[in-house]
């Protein structure tokens, strides 16, 4: 399932033309949290010019975190909004090649465009005039730290605050979502260590991974305080899912945002053989979360975006419950380093067996907390 976002955008030009600089916001289309944000100082410029930028900025920023999204762009810029929604004709030269391109970002059918009023649209508002005070200080703009998100970062946006040291937290900040983290069962590539994401053929459980998934479903029934249950769509979790589901009495709920990351032409390789066709690739990859791996368009700075709306949609859905989340190896550790604060290659430091268990708790004040990892008691 493809998520759908808000693309909020404004552009602003102290002169017209003048110092102009742009900015955007992405929005969680079904809760409304900012994910992702934009600006840049883009020099002299006039409004008009500095609007297309934010818009085809904000656009982006959405296909980066999905690029199979649905878009429904909102902006207090008439002109724009109706020129893109292609009732008003587009004379400017200089506006033609960017609205050229911001039919590029994404298919025309899967973008909408809605005229705001400016009070609404203060958050790109914001943006755009920091991006401009920015400009007149002789540097770019930054996000703000600690930023909710954005678009482009050293490190990987939707990362949850760590856990406040000590016992300092306030007393009462009502019943946690709890995340029970459930890595699907053993398929025939599992035992071989062979690289299997969301670009291979999406293979089914083994006898083993079927007899697995039972296992955790007599388990998490024993523990009885399962009241969802939420899956990648690839059939190995699918499977996974509905055998516990079935367990528990309950409908599985897919999220696209947990499927496991593409790895392009490394699919059903092992690491031997993707270090012997593919050395430097992987030496890159290893080395940098937004490098991909060959072949693919998806780095683990992707994966952590698409997680993290992915985390955010669960919990305002299901807030204050528990959760099962049946994921993969690396949207569960993703979640898991981000619940601890941990920077991106600690991935690379945690074992997550097949069929194992994690749980992470979510608080009202934006807190997470570890509960437990890589459990697999139940598979003795």
């Amino acid at each position: 399932m493809a998520a759908r976002f808000i693309v909020e955008a404004d552009g602003g030009s102290r002169g017209n033309p003048g110092p102009a600089g742009y900015g955007a916001v992405v929005r969680d289309g079904d809760t409304g949290q900012i994910v992702a944000e934009a600006a840049e100082f883009i020099g002299h410029a006039t409004n008009n010019v500095a609007e297309y930028k934010g818009l085809i900025a904000g656009l982006k920023a959405a296909r980066e975190l999905d690029p199979d999204a649905s878009v429904d762009v909102r902006m207090d810029s008439k002109l724009v909004v109706e020129q893109m929604s292609g009732r008003w004709k587009i004379k400017h030269p200089d506006m033609q090649p960017l609205a050229a391109e911001a039919r590029t970002v994404l298919p025309r059918g899967r973008v909408t465009y809605t005229w705001i009023p400016r009070e609404r649209n203060k958050d790109a508002d914001r943006l755009a005039n920091e991006a401009m005070d920015a400009g007149k200080a002789g540097r770019q703009w930054e996000p703000r730290k600690p930023a909710a998100a954005v678009a482009v970062a050293d490190e990987p946006p939707l990362e949850t605050a760590a856990p406040k040291a000590g016992w300092a937290a306030p007393a009462d900040l009502g019943t946690p979502t709890t995340f029970v983290l459930l890595r699907h069962g053993e398929t025939p590539l599992t035992p071989e260590k062979r690289f299997s994401g969301s670009g291979g053929t999406d293979p089914e459980l083994s006898d083993k991974g079927r007899w697995q998934a039972e296992r955790a479903a007599e388990a998490l029934a024993a523990r009885g305080s399962i009241q969802a249950v939420v899956a990648s769509p690839m059939l190995r979790t699918r499977q996974t899912a509905e055998t516990v589901a079935a367990r528990l009495g309950l409908e599985v709920r897919y999220e696209d945002g947990l499927r496991e990351v593409d790895f392009g032409d490394w699919e059903g390789l092992t690491f031997a053989e993707v270090q012997e066709r593919y050395p430097d690739d992987l030496s890159a990859w290893l080395g940098s979360a937004k490098a991909k791996p060959t072949g693919s368009a998806e780095s683990f700075t992707t994966l952590t975006h698409r997680a993290g709306v992915a985390r955010d949609k669960i919990i305002a859905r299901y807030a204050g419950k528990t959760v099962l989340v049946v994921s993969h190896v690396s949207p569960i550790k993703t979640l898991v380093r981000l619940a601890i604060g941990a920077p991106p290659d600690s991935m690379y430091r945690m074992e997550l067996s097949a069929a194992s268990i994690c749980a992470v708790q979510y608080y009202g004040d934006g807190n997470a907390s570890l509960r437990l990892l890589n459990d697999t008691s139940h598979l003795r």
